[in-house]
């Protein structure tokens, strides 16, 4: 493939237009990590080097960072799809690759966690094709919007998750039991399922109100967010914990768990009886159990065939 130019002309404006307008109302941004980020009106943040490009809630692109001089191109010799945009930084050729998605995924699992699954799958194999830093937590990326970071733009539209599966292999993602890589979206995904899991247990233990309740589950999904080596953004673990929370509360309760239990007691003892009765009737009428006749069992029995 002949090699386009790579300069900052810009081939679609109408992508870095949904950027601008999808970028948080008030984004963390810097121009320097060495001085930390702050948070300010977009309008302001919006002049930085660097810019969050998506809230606690919802993520509309997939950003992935590439550390190698040739990043705005060996996608292609990859064959992975082609980015949205591309920021590169033109001293080394580092670059990160901007994937936008028609629909934005709501990374808070306050719904069926199937989806989310679904698109954590497609973003860690597409870092698997990329050979994106895995160390890179996707909070901040290069701006693309101020002029300092040579731009490209590959994909004319937006990208829907199936046709990015189109490209990808999902097989090493399919097996639901088993955990995603901890990056990336496959970290939401990690969180809440360990977090879940420890909620229907624990909030047993005393029935709390919502708002003690709330506040342990915010504890435990923090000290969670430690074990990943990039943790996630302090908001994005109080949203999931905060969709935990809620769901756990309004679903659990003393009088439901102990109907429960009442339930599977009465159930086990249906069962229990069930399998008394087969046993004594088996004990009763031998031949049943060996679809014989009473006279055939009998007979066999007087002649030492039993």
């Amino acid at each position: 493939m002949a090699q386009p130019d790579t300069g900052c002309q810009v081939q679609n404006v109408a992508n870095l237009a949904t950027f601008r307008d999808r970028l948080p109302k008030k984004p963390y941004h810097t121009d320097d990590f060495g001085t930390g980020v702050r948070i300010r009106d977009v309008a302001l943040a919006i002049q930085a080097r660097y810019i969050q490009p998506n809230g606690p809630t919802h993520r509309y692109w997939l950003v992935y960072d590439v550390d190698r001089s040739g990043a705005v191109l060996d996608w292609y010799d990859r064959n992975a799809p082609p980015p949205t945009i591309v920021a590169q930084n033109p001293e080394n050729g580092h670059a990160h690759l901007i994937y936008g998605l028609e629909v934005p995924i709501r990374t808070a699992p306050d719904g069926k966690p199937g989806p989310l699954r679904y698109a954590a799958a497609i973003d860690c194999a597409l870092s698997a094709v990329l050979e994106s830093d895995r160390g890179y937590s996707g909070l901040i990326c290069k701006n693309p919007l101020n002029g300092f970071w040579r731009v490209s733009e590959w994909a004319p539209q937006l990208y829907s998750l199936s046709d990015l599966d189109s490209w990808l292999d999902l097989t090493p993602y399919s097996d639901k039991r088993k955990r995603l890589p901890d990056y990336g979206l496959g970290r939401n995904c990690n969180l809440f399922d360990r977090l879940r899991h420890w909620a229907y247990r624990a909030i047993r233990q005393g029935w709390p109100d919502y708002d003690r309740w709330f506040e342990a589950v915010h504890q435990r999904a923090q000290a969670y967010n430690l074990d990943f080596p990039e943790p996630l953004d302090a908001n994005e673990v109080r949203h999931t914990a905060k969709s935990v929370a809620k769901w756990t509360h309004q679903n659990f309760s003393a009088e439901s768990f102990n109907a429960l239990q009442i339930a599977r007691g009465r159930k086990g003892g249906v069962a229990s009886g069930q399998s008394r009765r087969k046993g004594s009737e088996a004990e009763l009428r031998p031949w049943v159990s060996l679809g014989i006749s009473r006279r055939t069992y009998y007979s066999r029995k007087k002649k030492g065939l039993l």
